[in-house]
């Protein structure tokens, strides 16, 4: 159990809603969490669709807490990345439907897990980024594999390596999102495309989805973040993109 997801069913639909204020960040308890939850609900014949959002009016989700790797070093590293790739890689092959209410800020593994969602309705507040290199980090969550097929490489690039925070409008023109709501209304949105899901054979969406799935270049996605996500522990620059943050100051990067 964890407190920091809640969990509920209505008729055929799961809602998953992260809760962990201030920036609904995730740790090793919430993503262990995901990812049995996701089973679970696999395992569930009544669910046919998932949605998930964030709790409050700010944030989808800020992503991981980053004292974490500054206290926990690359061990806490390690443990982590497996975490946040096996949670994603649960929650992007849930068999049926899911959907992303995103109502607020979505960035590093905020926006990952909306990315490991089937589609993302973002109000019109909401900023999404993978900032991760400004900590001297990159997206260990499938940000680097799953962004680029949604956006292409160009935009994958400007957002990953440029540090560019997109706003809803701008994400729906790059088919980052699929739908913009006004304030509040993403979830209202999500759960009227859930019921629309729902009158389908939960059977043939699960076949489709595999097949689409299958469409993917490569199916390590979540793999191939984790061991360079690790190494950047044994770099000077690492550790002082954490510091610099914590301590809300710019980083003297050494390129080393």
């Amino acid at each position: 159990m964890s407190n920091k997801l809640k969990i509920s069913i209505e008729e055929n639909t799961a809602l998953i809603t992260i809760d962990n204020p201030p920036a609904n960040t995730w740790d090793l308890e919430s993503l262990s969490f995901l990812e049995e939850t996701i089973k679970e609900l696999n395992s569930n014949k009544e669910v046919y669709t998932l949605i998930v959002t964030g709790k409050g009016e700010k944030f989808f989700s800020a992503g991981a807490d980053l004292k974490v790797f500054h206290e926990g070093g690359k061990e806490a590293a390690k443990k982590m990345a497996d975490a946040f790739a096996n949670a994603f890689n649960e929650l992007s092959n849930f068999r049926g439907f899911s959907i992303a209410a995103i109502n607020g800020f979505a960035m590093g593994g905020g926006l990952e897990c909306a990315l490991a969602c089937d589609v993302r309705i973002a109000e019109e507040q909401s900023k999404l980024a993978l900032p991760e290199p400004k900590v001297g980090l990159l997206p260990c969550g499938g940000g680097t594999q799953q962004l680029p097929r949604l956006v292409g490489e160009g935009w994958a690039k400007r957002i990953i390596l440029g540090g560019e925070h997109i706003k809803a409008d701008q994400a729906l023109m790059i088919g980052l999102v699929e739908e913009v709501a006004a304030p509040g209304e993403s979830l209202e949105k999500a759960f009227i495309l859930a019921r629309q899901a729902n009158k389908q054979s939960p059977i043939s969406i699960s076949a489709c989805k595999e097949l689409i799935h299958q469409a993917r270049t490569s199916k390590e996605s979540y793999k191939n973040e984790k061991e360079p996500f690790v190494e950047l522990f044994d770099t000077h620059d690492q550790s002082e993109g954490v510091e610099a943050f914590l301590e809300k100051r710019d980083p003297d990067w050494r390129n080393a």
